[in-house]
């Protein structure tokens, strides 16, 4: 973990009594125990469009299943509305704004992180914060999981509620890499007597732009700057050693480092098939759960560089100008409960690492949770690098794009 980021320390009820002082907190989280109930009697009837991403039949399965638990629960329709990219979310809510549309909005709650939460936080297009006042938050893990917290070193402020955790992972056919490497030299030693075994989904995609900060937090010898605001004069001087580690491992890439997979799907697929020795993903159990599903052998081993590997927090939020905030607010904590985040977790539906604390959890709630290693899993986890500042990742990919996108 990163010393120089730290979570703040505040109790919940410290934030809520400040908060709702200042009139900034929803008017049922200032003590009447009776309010969250009359939010649940709001929400009963309403629909919330909840804009994630879809590329993953795992995760679309799941929100199936969550849709299903909160009409059942809750009377509350939750409906998925398919995206590929959260920006795009970002675009239509900074266009209703501007059309003067502050209370009829297109989008409920929205799946994001990073830069984009960044981008909506200083535009002013979230509501809130009302997060840490939701019933299930108190089992959070905020002193273990700083990032639930701080999204890409950016305070959350209760603009929105942490969903699930990520790091990277890479995994390897055992059979073929039976010594995987440890840490970024080690990989570009090991690419070099192996010539085109490895590659990365090219950035912006996600998965991509993750590798590349990971060879960034691996190289650079200011890594304190990545958890300040972006500015030019810091970005060539702490970039420097990144583009250098690349110019090194890119020729004995999957083709030579000339192309790159269009997502970490397909580099995944490349490896099943064998044109791949080593892939990564950012959920550490995919590969258990790849595995289980018969898409990925048996021999398939997961693994983290020992001195730690770029993670973060991935959260819901509610749009400023949302039209069923009491039911976005009832899904965001259903999605915090103990059933709905031990189900995530489970490999055998989606193996999303959990951000609540067990130590916070009855035992009925924690028998809830998988125990024991499956197969695939990260046998030694290591720390969590914290994200750069949400500023800093579009430089990065604009400057991946200028020197390797051709």
């Amino acid at each position: 973990m990163n010393p120089s980021v730290s979570a703040p320390r505040l109790s919940r009820r410290a934030v809520v009594a400040a908060l709702t002082a200042a009139g900034a907190w929803p008017a049922w989280a200032a003590g009447d125990p009776t309010a969250w109930k009359r939010v649940e009697a709001e929400a009963r009837g309403q629909t919330v469009h909840f804009n994630a991403w879809a590329g993953s039949e795992r995760i679309n399965a799941y929100l199936q299943w969550a849709a299903g638990e909160l009409q059942r629960l809750h009377g509350v329709t939750l409906h998925h509305v398919k995206i590929t990219d959260a920006a795009e979310v970002i675009r239509r809510v900074r266009a209703e704004k501007a059309a003067g549309r502050v209370g009829d909005g297109s989008v409920d709650l929205v799946w994001i992180n990073g830069e984009n939460f960044l981008t909506m936080k200083r535009e002013g297009l979230l509501f809130g914060p009302w997060a840490e006042a939701l019933p299930a938050f108190a089992a959070v893990d905020v002193v273990g999981k700083p990032t639930t917290r701080l999204d890409f070193s950016e305070p959350v402020e209760g603009l929105e509620a942490p969903w699930g955790m990520a790091q990277l992972t890479f995994f390897a056919d055992g059979q073929r890499v039976t010594t995987p490497p440890d840490n970024l030299t080690e990989l570009t030693a090991w690419a070099l007597r192996h010539p085109g075994r490895f590659t990365y989904p090219r950035p912006p995609q996600f998965h991509g732009t993750t590798f590349v900060k990971q060879v960034l937090m691996e190289t650079t010898a200011d890594r304190a700057a990545l958890t300040r605001p972006h500015s030019a004069e810091a970005f060539a001087r702490v970039t420097a050693p990144l583009w250098k580690a690349l110019d090194a491992l890119h020729p004995h890439l999957w083709r030579q480092g000339r192309q790159f997979p269009a997502s970490d799907a397909a580099a995944r697929q490349m490896l099943a098939d064998g044109e791949l020795w080593i892939s990564l993903t950012f959920n550490p159990n995919e590969a258990a759960g790849e595995m289980l599903a018969g898409k990925l052998s048996s021999s398939v081993v997961s693994y983290q560089h020992s001195g730690g590997t770029v993670g973060n927090t991935h959260f819901v939020a509610i749009p400023f100008n949302a039209r069923a905030k009491a039911a976005a607010q009832v899904v965001a904590n259903f999605l915090l409960s103990p059933a709905a985040q031990a189900r995530k977790a489970d490999v055998r539906q989606w193996g999303d690492p959990t951000v609540l604390a067990m130590d916070r959890l009855t035992p009925v709630e924690r028998a809830l949770f998988q125990s024991g290693a499956l197969p695939g899993t990260v046998r030694k986890p290591a720390p969590v690098w914290p994200e750069p500042h949400g500023s800093w990742v579009e430089p990065i990919e604009q400057e991946w794009l200028r020197r390797y996108g051709r």
